[in-house]
């Protein structure tokens, strides 16, 4: 420090703001003084030898200046985003990633700790500049020094107390927390290493009351199709006892244990029981699921013990079935009234959970459901296939909609519909129909004369037919696509009284939508655009949502358990 002169005042005011290694008080080589250009500081640096040249030198810089500033706002409006991003995901994530800090050893005590044994190393020392002197860089400890003669402090004798209650409940954690790390393997401990270590179950200390909640939840798996006996549940119960005492050891214990038995259960309850349905994507089929995947899904809920009572890595419609079975438990129900609800849990349980963003369409009632974030955020009645055209059980990936869409007409319509109208005497434009040549992306219109009706109400001959645009148009304003070679999808419709019925097995096997616009303002985030000219406009979704089509008849009454009209004869 000899040598160096410090203006105080100067200190004084760094010194009241935090510092961190790598802070700087003044930033004279790093960079140009903000809103200056590089160009304007070489002038500033030769003006006085070289007077025209400098002066040519700022009219250059001046002329560069606006593009430039701009560029460098623009710049500055991008970092800024990208902060704010990255600072909502560190709090989103600040429950779980407590990071490394728990696990580190403390660091060394003291002067020879604390005392640097030379200049710190560019970016972890503080530059000082000051009027009429050199540019110098100070130690921070002795900057620090400096400052504590000019901001407020505290008695070291007062804080002890203070720093000594906080320090233990810490300490007790971190001994949780190494350890997990040592007796953790697989992927249960690579979970565990996401996030420091630290615990899921006992995250106050001690074993909480969600393992009581887990427990009970595993006692009954045979509702499940499962056998209790398989997860150890008495074993299970002993470590829970012993983990709600002080000792860390005992603690991971039981830890790792409520997290591999909660792991395997969910894996377990999500496991396919044979049920035929198409998957038109590979993504949604089916896929094991991982001790990692379950125990991160645990970790971002708000609560835990909601989460496992609730069963919230499943399908709602399959909590509401597994209630009806273990109600049918309780009352000895028939035989097989018991076993047509396993057909229907079955069903429910190839359906992802709530926090999952998907719709589900129920051919059985002949409703929709839309869920996001953990919540059903809407509901809707629908109209399904007849009997004779049934709407299938698959899954699918809602890509794009089509406002103001044509309607293809389907073969066997055109055979019994309107085949027989236009040999009655009707003609296609009457019935605002198109008649094309074929089935390829520019087909040419064909005049009602160049077809033979006859033979294609007797089915000799097939003809490619499609309704205009339109308020009548059966596809209504908009239809849903998720691509299929069964010509599914869903679609607004222009008669809504069909909607009012009670029986709403109505359709060729798609699915009518009561409020279109309501499913399209959820899935865009943004209402649908208004009625156009403009025919067969594709809007493509920026991220592809989950349609699942399926058929549950079990449902609850007032009397208990009933189930509706099984329509297609799915049950038997």
């Amino acid at each position: 420090m000899s040598g160096v002169a410090v203006h105080l005042p100067a200190i004084e005011r760094a010194a009241c703001l935090p510092v961190r290694s790598g802070w700087t008080v003044a930033r004279q080589s790093a960079a140009p003084a903000q809103g200056r250009l590089p160009d304007e500081d070489k002038i500033d640096r030769h003006v006085d030898g070289h007077g025209a040249d400098a002066q040519r030198l700022r009219q250059h810089a001046e002329k560069r200046g606006g593009r430039d500033r701009r560029a460098a706002a623009a710049a500055a409006r991008r970092r800024s985003r990208q902060r704010r991003r990255r600072s909502r995901r560190r709090r989103d994530r600040r429950r779980l990633l407590f990071g490394r800090r728990h696990l580190s050893p403390e660091p060394a005590a003291g002067p020879a700790a604390a005392s640097p044994a030379a200049d710190p190393p560019r970016g972890t020392g503080l530059i000082a500049h000051f009027g009429g002197m050199r540019r110098v860089r100070i130690p921070q400890l002795a900057l620090l020094l400096l400052a504590g003669l000019a901001c407020t402090t505290v008695s070291a004798e007062a804080a002890k107390p203070k720093i000594a209650a906080r320090a233990k409940p810490v300490a007790g954690q971190r001994a949780i927390a190494l350890a997990i790390r040592d007796q953790g393997r697989g992927q249960i401990a690579s979970f565990y290493a996401t996030r420091g270590f630290w615990p899921l179950w006992a995250s106050s200390g001690r074993i909480g009351p969600e393992a009581d909640t887990l427990i009970a939840m595993l006692k009954t798996a045979d509702l499940d199709g499962l056998d209790p006996s398989s997860y150890r549940i008495d074993r299970l119960r002993a470590l829970v006892a012993k983990g709600r005492s002080a000792d860390p050891q005992a603690i991971a214990e039981a830890e790792l244990a409520l997290s591999a038995a909660f792991a395997d259960y969910v894996a377990d309850v999500r496991k396919p029981r044979g049920v035929r349905i198409k998957y038109l994507d590979p993504e949604l089929k089916p896929r094991p699921a991982t001790a990692r995947t379950a125990l991160r899904g645990a970790a971002l809920q708000p609560s835990l013990g909601s989460y496992i009572a609730t069963m919230g890595w499943m399908s709602p419609h399959y909590v509401r079935l597994r209630a009806l079975l273990a109600q049918a438990r309780e009352r000895k129900s028939p035989r097989e009234t018991v076993q047509r609800l396993r057909l229907n849990l079955d069903r429910a349980r190839l359906l992802p959970g709530p926090w999952t963003r998907h719709v589900v369409v129920d051919a059985a009632s002949a409703r929709l459901w839309y869920y996001e974030g953990g919540k059903q955020r809407a509901m809707m009645r629908v109209v399904v296939g007849a009997p004779e055209t049934e709407t299938p059980m698959l899954a699918g990936m809602v890509r794009y909609a089509v406002l103001n869409p044509y309607w293809n007409v389907p073969d066997y319509l055109i055979q019994r519909r309107l085949a027989p109208k236009i040999v009655a005497g009707a003609t296609p434009a009457s019935l605002r129909m198109e008649v094309l040549s074929d089935w390829s992306a520019s087909p040419r219109r064909l005049a009602g004369d160049e077809v033979d009706w006859p033979a294609v109400a007797a089915g000799r001959k097939l003809v490619r037919m499609r309704q205009l645009p339109g308020r009548d148009n059966a596809m209504g304003r908009v239809k849903f696509i998720f691509p299929n070679d069964l010509g599914i999808y869903l679609h607004d419709t222009p008669d809504k009284g069909l909607l009012s019925k009670a029986d709403r097995h109505l359709s060729n096997g798609c699915i009518r939508l009561q409020d279109a616009p309501g499913l399209y303002r959820l899935m865009f985030g943004r209402p649908l655009p208004a009625a156009s000219k403009q025919p067969e406009r594709d809007v493509a979704l920026p991220a592809p949502i989950p349609v699942y089509l399926t058929y549950i008849t079990a449902t609850p009454t007032e009397r208990g358990i009933g189930f509706l009209k099984d329509v297609y004869g799915r049950d038997e």
